[in-house]
Protein backbone atom coordinates (compact mmCIF):
# COMPACT_ATOMS: atom_id res chain seq x y z
CA UNK A 1 0.00 0.00 0.00
CA UNK A 2 1.16 3.51 -0.78
CA UNK A 3 1.95 5.95 2.04
CA UNK A 4 -1.10 8.00 2.94
CA UNK A 5 -1.38 11.76 2.96
CA UNK A 6 -3.58 13.95 5.16
CA UNK A 7 -5.96 16.83 4.45
CA UNK A 8 -7.90 18.87 7.00
CA UNK A 9 -10.83 20.87 5.61
CA UNK A 10 -13.62 22.98 7.09
CA UNK A 11 -16.61 24.07 5.04
CA UNK A 12 -19.68 24.16 7.22
CA UNK A 13 -21.13 21.18 9.01
CA UNK A 14 -18.66 18.32 9.26
CA UNK A 15 -21.45 15.79 8.64
CA UNK A 16 -21.73 17.13 5.08
CA UNK A 17 -18.03 17.03 4.34
CA UNK A 18 -17.59 13.58 5.85
CA UNK A 19 -20.50 12.05 3.91
CA UNK A 20 -19.59 13.62 0.58
CA UNK A 21 -15.78 13.44 0.52
CA UNK A 22 -15.82 9.88 1.87
CA UNK A 23 -17.38 8.84 -1.45
CA UNK A 24 -14.19 9.52 -3.41
CA UNK A 25 -11.90 6.71 -4.50
CA UNK A 26 -8.57 7.04 -2.77
CA UNK A 27 -10.08 8.48 0.41
CA UNK A 28 -9.22 5.94 3.08
CA UNK A 29 -10.82 7.61 6.10
CA UNK A 30 -12.70 10.78 7.00
CA UNK A 31 -12.96 11.80 10.65
CA UNK A 32 -15.14 14.67 11.82
CA UNK A 33 -13.63 16.95 14.43
CA UNK A 34 -12.47 20.40 15.41
CA UNK A 35 -9.44 22.49 14.52
CA UNK A 36 -8.11 26.01 14.85
CA UNK A 37 -9.30 27.02 18.29
CA UNK A 38 -7.92 27.77 21.71
CA UNK A 39 -9.58 25.02 23.79
CA UNK A 40 -7.97 21.59 24.17
CA UNK A 41 -10.24 18.61 23.52
CA UNK A 42 -13.34 20.75 22.86
CA UNK A 43 -16.81 19.28 22.94
CA UNK A 44 -19.44 19.78 20.26
CA UNK A 45 -21.42 21.93 22.70
CA UNK A 46 -18.40 24.16 23.34
CA UNK A 47 -17.63 24.55 19.62
CA UNK A 48 -21.28 25.37 18.85
CA UNK A 49 -21.09 28.44 21.07
CA UNK A 50 -18.59 29.96 18.64
CA UNK A 51 -16.41 30.97 21.59
CA UNK A 52 -13.64 28.35 21.23
CA UNK A 53 -12.32 29.53 17.85
CA UNK A 54 -12.57 26.02 16.44
CA UNK A 55 -14.00 25.18 13.03
CA UNK A 56 -15.91 21.99 12.36
CA UNK A 57 -13.55 20.10 10.05
CA UNK A 58 -12.86 16.72 8.54
CA UNK A 59 -9.47 15.06 8.84
CA UNK A 60 -8.98 12.98 5.71
CA UNK A 61 -6.44 10.24 5.08
CA UNK A 62 -6.03 9.61 1.36
CA UNK A 63 -3.86 7.69 -1.05
CA UNK A 64 -2.14 10.30 -3.25
CA UNK A 65 -1.57 7.64 -5.91
CA UNK A 66 -5.37 7.27 -6.23
CA UNK A 67 -6.53 10.87 -5.66
CA UNK A 68 -4.34 13.93 -5.63
CA UNK A 69 -4.67 16.82 -3.19
CA UNK A 70 -5.87 19.24 -5.88
CA UNK A 71 -8.74 16.90 -6.86
CA UNK A 72 -9.69 16.55 -3.21
CA UNK A 73 -9.74 20.35 -2.85
CA UNK A 74 -11.76 20.70 -6.06
CA UNK A 75 -14.37 18.34 -4.60
CA UNK A 76 -14.33 20.38 -1.37
CA UNK A 77 -15.02 23.59 -3.31
CA UNK A 78 -17.76 21.84 -5.30
CA UNK A 79 -19.85 20.96 -2.25
CA UNK A 80 -19.77 24.16 -0.20
CA UNK A 81 -19.97 27.91 -0.71
CA UNK A 82 -16.46 29.27 -0.12
CA UNK A 83 -17.63 32.90 -0.42
CA UNK A 84 -19.66 33.24 2.77
CA UNK A 85 -17.60 34.06 5.85
CA UNK A 86 -18.63 32.08 8.92
CA UNK A 87 -21.68 30.56 7.29
CA UNK A 88 -22.99 27.72 5.17
CA UNK A 89 -26.67 28.13 4.45
CA UNK A 90 -28.54 28.33 7.74
CA UNK A 91 -25.47 27.20 9.72
CA UNK A 92 -23.98 30.47 11.01
CA UNK A 93 -20.93 31.03 13.22
CA UNK A 94 -17.15 30.92 13.11
CA UNK A 95 -17.31 27.14 13.55
CA UNK A 96 -18.78 26.91 10.01
CA UNK A 97 -16.07 28.96 8.28
CA UNK A 98 -14.40 27.82 5.09
CA UNK A 99 -10.82 26.86 5.89
CA UNK A 100 -8.06 24.64 4.56
CA UNK A 101 -5.58 23.59 7.23
CA UNK A 102 -2.43 22.59 5.36
CA UNK A 103 0.10 20.00 6.46
CA UNK A 104 3.06 21.22 4.38
CA UNK A 105 4.15 23.97 2.03
CA UNK A 106 3.15 22.00 -1.07
CA UNK A 107 -0.45 21.77 0.21
CA UNK A 108 -0.47 25.49 0.97
CA UNK A 109 0.79 26.32 -2.52
CA UNK A 110 -1.77 24.00 -4.15
CA UNK A 111 -4.62 25.49 -2.11
CA UNK A 112 -3.61 29.10 -2.85
CA UNK A 113 -3.18 28.37 -6.58
CA UNK A 114 -6.58 26.66 -6.80
CA UNK A 115 -8.30 29.52 -4.97
CA UNK A 116 -6.72 32.03 -7.37
CA UNK A 117 -7.79 29.92 -10.34
CA UNK A 118 -11.38 29.47 -9.12
CA UNK A 119 -11.70 33.16 -8.26
CA UNK A 120 -10.52 33.95 -11.78
CA UNK A 121 -13.22 31.71 -13.25
CA UNK A 122 -15.88 33.73 -11.39
CA UNK A 123 -17.86 30.60 -10.52
CA UNK A 124 -19.39 32.45 -7.59
CA UNK A 125 -20.59 36.07 -7.63
CA UNK A 126 -18.41 36.92 -4.62
CA UNK A 127 -14.70 36.22 -4.00
CA UNK A 128 -13.56 33.12 -2.15
CA UNK A 129 -12.92 33.78 1.56
CA UNK A 130 -11.51 30.35 2.38
CA UNK A 131 -8.57 30.72 4.77
CA UNK A 132 -5.42 28.69 4.11
CA UNK A 133 -3.57 28.13 7.38
CA UNK A 134 -0.99 25.72 8.81
CA UNK A 135 -2.71 22.78 10.48
CA UNK A 136 -2.88 23.03 14.27
CA UNK A 137 -3.97 20.18 16.51
CA UNK A 138 -6.96 18.21 15.25
CA UNK A 139 -9.45 17.09 17.88
CA UNK A 140 -11.74 14.21 16.83
CA UNK A 141 -15.45 14.78 17.41
CA UNK A 142 -17.41 12.64 19.80
CA UNK A 143 -18.42 9.18 18.54
CA UNK A 144 -22.03 10.28 17.94
CA UNK A 145 -20.85 12.62 15.16
CA UNK A 146 -18.90 10.00 13.23
CA UNK A 147 -20.58 8.52 10.15
CA UNK A 148 -23.61 10.60 11.10
CA UNK A 149 -25.24 10.68 7.67
CA UNK A 150 -24.74 6.93 7.15
CA UNK A 151 -26.39 6.24 10.50
CA UNK A 152 -29.19 8.87 10.22
CA UNK A 153 -30.05 9.32 6.53
CA UNK A 154 -33.73 10.03 7.25
CA UNK A 155 -33.01 12.73 9.86
CA UNK A 156 -34.48 16.04 8.56
CA UNK A 157 -31.17 17.95 8.59
CA UNK A 158 -29.50 15.10 6.73
CA UNK A 159 -32.27 15.06 4.11
CA UNK A 160 -32.31 18.85 3.65
CA UNK A 161 -28.60 19.71 3.91
CA UNK A 162 -26.30 16.67 3.81
CA UNK A 163 -27.98 14.59 1.09
CA UNK A 164 -27.95 17.35 -1.56
CA UNK A 165 -24.20 17.84 -1.05
CA UNK A 166 -23.58 14.10 -1.41
CA UNK A 167 -25.67 14.08 -4.62
CA UNK A 168 -23.81 17.13 -5.96
CA UNK A 169 -20.44 15.47 -5.37
CA UNK A 170 -21.60 12.19 -6.90
CA UNK A 171 -22.75 13.97 -10.06
CA UNK A 172 -19.64 16.12 -10.42
CA UNK A 173 -17.14 13.34 -9.63
CA UNK A 174 -18.87 10.29 -11.09
CA UNK A 175 -15.61 8.90 -12.53
CA UNK A 176 -13.80 9.40 -9.19
CA UNK A 177 -16.22 7.55 -6.90
CA UNK A 178 -15.49 4.44 -4.90
CA UNK A 179 -16.89 1.29 -6.47
CA UNK A 180 -18.81 -1.44 -4.73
Amino acid sequence: MNPLDTATLGGGCFWCLEAALGQLAGVVSVTSGYCGGKVEQPSYEQVCTGDTGHAEVVHIEFDPAAIDYRTLLTAFFTIHDPTTPNRQGHDVGTQYRSVIFTHDTAQAATAQALITELDGQRIWPDPIVTAVLPAPTFWPAEDGHRDYFARHPAQPYCQAVVAPKVVKLRKAFVSSLKTG
